[in-house]
């Protein structure tokens, strides 16, 4: 194995970092496009998935930084050989450091999305590199701190891993945008939340589930996934559970499908609703955080998070989801829907339906829900990432997860 170059010679800039994670990731995840042609690796760069932060480089930044990079003898410029006679990008990082597979994975999504815990990494590199597990990964993550590649950072409160970073140049510098707290630092929400989560929903419980009732009709993705569901729990002949059923649309949808269906809810109003609008579905008020299993089954068929997580900050998550798992069937399901990305980390919201309320909305990154998810001792996991909806003036994207408990 030839000697890696040391650190300090290859610091590179943001923009430098960015050009080689793109090229780094499709040159493994697209191999048919790869060497990349000038538009292809400025998408590649500017991409809003999986690029923390996401950017807007024009074609003539691009160019630069790969001359740069050229200069540098860390990128190939090289001609088509096939059609057109166009000129394409190909890094070599991977060759100057003389990184292996598992290790080229990780130094990838560290370029492309800055410091990330050992489970983060794990999941990020899924189409890149198969790791077995979380120690997989920080074992390799260890082999390259000895080559000085990568450190690991000081955990901050509130986290259960230390995150990692790479050594090939100073991180993109990322607070919350806002308002809301910085990339570095934890997601700390009033210790009332409980007590603010349930006078808000209460204000707006008439008005909330008038706009929302309705909606899985305009929902084809949704109404698949709930279909599923339902399809489980009539085969499995156990019931059903939406922890934090709101107006209870969801749950009536379920009931609706052949499914033994019971929803609860923190906020009495809020569960009045739903009895009121579906008297055909069974409902009552609950805290999904003490979720018991039914009371003449071994367990839940599934139960269902829809929406219900979102106000709870990253560090509340682990505990949650497994409140959740616990009381499943062995084979039961647990389907989690929450929002992901997004401009902001926690969106305050003080007006709704023209009612004062006090309300932080958190958005959940893929790999913190699969994290908390496999801890709870579930697998076979899925995961389901949509778009915005326009009509409701989203700016986030739909995370989708379900998962499942072994069978005895």
């Amino acid at each position: 194995m030839t000697e890696t170059p040391p650190t300090s010679d290859l610091q590179l800039d943001h923009e430098e970092q960015r050009v080689l994670g793109a090229l780094m990731e499709k040159q493994v995840t697209v191999p048919a496009s790869y060497p990349m042609t000038l538009s292809g690796l400025r998408t590649a760069c500017n991409q809003t998935s999986s690029r923390e932060p996401v950017t807007d480089h024009d074609e003539q930044l691009v160019e630069q930084v790969a001359r740069r990079l050229k200069e540098r003898g860390l990128l190939r410029i090289v001609w088509s050989d096939t059609g057109r006679r166009t000129l394409k990008y190909h890094q070599v990082l991977d060759e100057a450091l003389d990184l292996a597979a598992d290790e080229r994975a990780l130094l990838t999504v560290l370029l492309l999305r800055g410091p990330q815990a050992p489970g983060e990494l794990r999941a990020r590199t899924e189409r890149l590199h198969a790791f077995a597990d979380r120690q997989a990964a920080e074992d390799t993550l260890r082999r390259m701190a000895g080559r000085g590649l990568v450190e690991e950072l000081p955990r901050r409160r509130g986290d259960r891993d230390a995150r990692w970073r790479h050594l090939l140049g100073a991180p993109e510098d990322t607070p919350a945008a806002g308002g809301g707290p910085a990339a570095d630092g934890p997601v700390v929400l009033p210790a009332d939340r409980d007590d603010r989560v349930r006078a808000g929903y209460a204000a707006i419980a008439a008005d909330y589930a008038d706009a929302l009732t309705g909606e899985l009709a305009g929902l084809p993705f949704e109404r698949w996934l709930l279909d599923r569901v339902a399809e489980h729990a009539v085969a499995s002949g156990r019931p059903v559970v939406e922890a934090g059923c709101g107006p209870g649309h969801v749950t009536a949808y379920l009931a609706a499908a052949g499914a033994d269906a019971t929803g609860i809810d923190l906020t009495p109003g809020m569960v009045e609703q739903a009895q009121a609008r579906f008297p055909d579905a069974t409902y009552a008020v609950g805290d999904l955080r003490r979720l018991v299993r039914p009371p003449a089954a071994v367990g839940w068929a599934a139960v269902l998070g829809w929406y219900s997580l979102i106000h709870l900050a990253p560090d509340e998550l682990a505990g949650a989801v497994a409140a959740l798992a616990r009381p499943l069937a062995p084979g039961g399901l647990l389907v989690l829907a929450l929002h992901t990305g997004g401009p902001e980390r926690v969106r305050h919201v003080g007006e709704w339906f023209g009612q004062e309320v006090s309300l932080d909305v958190v958005t959940h990154d893929v790999a913190e829900v699969r994290t908390a998810v496999e801890a709870a001792g579930l697998g076979d996991v899925e995961w389901y990432r949509r778009g915005p909806v326009a009509s409701r003036g989203e700016t986030t994207e739909r995370l989708y997860l379900l998962a499942s408990r072994a069978e005895a």
